[in-house]
């Protein structure tokens, strides 16, 4: 959407601002709307726009909602509220946002309809608690539980990437050296064995599978490159259509080292996330709705609408969710304890404490498992490349003549 900067009047005083509309005559309106007098809107034009980040850290997000919760509660109007947020975050695309929010708040339009306009910022879950919290007039209480969901979604995805750097750096510099010594080193290597023994050399078969590879590397470099790259690519953009997706969804759910990981994920996030829909008044099959798209896995995303089918026919959830090969008994046992007690969201919140602490055990031991494979796995390719560069010299060296 493009950005507008404005000049307008209102009562006898002039105002300057910028805002994000559909077009000139759009923003033009909405000013009127809020008493404004519109005397020039100009669309931003620079050069340099395209280097502002257009995106908003979870950290940020989890600050704002817990200072507009403690603002509420402490009875500051919600454009003032607005207004102090806006100007204490750093992050220039956030403040817009803000803006942006506060003058529709302004303007008569509900908060978390505002909130809904940006959804690269506020997902599907934080807009309908918003929304539900507006409607039962609980706001407050719920941008506490939305900020602690947040920080719970943080903390869980800085282990993931901690626990994937080690592995990832390793493997990025593993590629790159192999690559140097197929194209700079084994040539050389190559012409030392040819002419120590000659171009009839007999070489281990390993060396010589290593000397074709580096020859078809070296003539073939750009080719190789193009191809690697265009196979990411194909694959980025395949996973990213509904199809490829869950595809690639139901291809990590049955890796063996990788399911277990997921599915805890998987069942942290539907549990909290349904749990603090159900509390805040959410209808179950709305809950359902949403918690599946939050999850972030379209597989078991199918098994909760598969699940909201059968609730909208009478049936009470955890029967179909017993029923799916992707919910663990647990989590089907305590719903049916929640639905008996009529304490759904706290015994969810309960089984969203233990597959987060679950999760957070099982990456901690993958990271101490990953870090002597990575080191096996270096040396052992390590221990190749010599064998196949010492081997064949120390053979060729004992059988040229002394007197040659």
């Amino acid at each position: 959407m493009p950005r507008y900067t404005y000049t307008a009047s209102k009562n006898g005083k002039t105002l300057k601002g910028s805002a994000d509309a559909a077009s000139k005559e759009a923003l033009s309106t909405s000013l009127r709307k809020q008493g404004l007098h519109p005397l020039v809107v100009k669309q931003e034009r620079g050069s340099l726009k395209f280097l502002e980040s257009k995106k908003v850290k979870v950290k940020d997000l989890a600050i704002f909602t817990r200072q507009l919760s403690t603002m509420i509660s402490a009875g500051v109007p919600l454009v003032r509220s607005l207004a102090t947020l806006q100007s204490q975050t750093n992050n220039k695309y956030f403040q817009s946002v803000i803006t942006g929010i506060s003058k529709d708040v302004e303007g008569g339009t509900a908060l978390g309809d505002a909130f809904g306009k940006y959804p690269s910022v506020f997902s599907d879950v934080f807009v309908n608690m918003v929304r539900a919290g507006e409607a039962g007039g609980i706001l407050d209480t719920i941008l506490k539980r939305l900020a602690s969901q947040v920080e719970q979604d943080n903390s869980m995805r800085k282990k993931i990437k901690g626990a994937m750097t080690y592995p990832t750096v390793v493997l990025s510099v593993t590629i790159v050296a192999f690559f140097g010594i197929m194209i700079f080193v084994m040539p050389k290597i190559g012409k030392i064995l040819t002419d120590l023994g000659g171009p009839d050399a007999k070489l281990p078969i390993y060396t010589q599978v290593l000397l074709n590879i580096s020859s078809f590397t070296q003539h073939n470099a750009i080719l190789l490159i193009i191809a690697i790259a265009g196979t990411i690519f194909g694959v980025r953009y395949y996973i990213h259509t509904p199809k490829g997706k869950y595809r690639f969804h139901s291809l990590l759910l049955r890796t063996p080292i990788l399911k277990p990981i997921i599915t805890k994920i998987a069942m942290a996030r539907f549990a909290r996330t349904f749990a603090s829909l159900i509390s805040a008044g959410v209808g179950v099959l709305d809950a359902l709705e949403v918690t599946g798209a939050a999850v972030g896995n379209k597989v078991i995303e199918k098994d909760i609408k598969e699940a909201a089918k059968a609730v909208q026919n009478g049936k009470q959830l955890s029967v179909p969710l017993s029923e799916s090969p992707h919910f663990p008994a647990i989590v089907s046992q305590m719903l049916a304890v929640g639905e008996e007690t009529g304490q759904m969201d706290t015994v969810l919140v309960k089984v969203a404490d233990f597959y987060e602490e679950e999760v957070a055990t099982t990456i901690d031991s993958l990271s101490s498992i990953i870090e002597p494979v990575m080191i096996v796995v270096l040396g052992a390719i390590v221990g190749i490349i010599a064998a196949s560069v010492m081997g064949p010299i120390a053979s060729l060296t004992q059988n040229v003549s002394p007197n040659s």
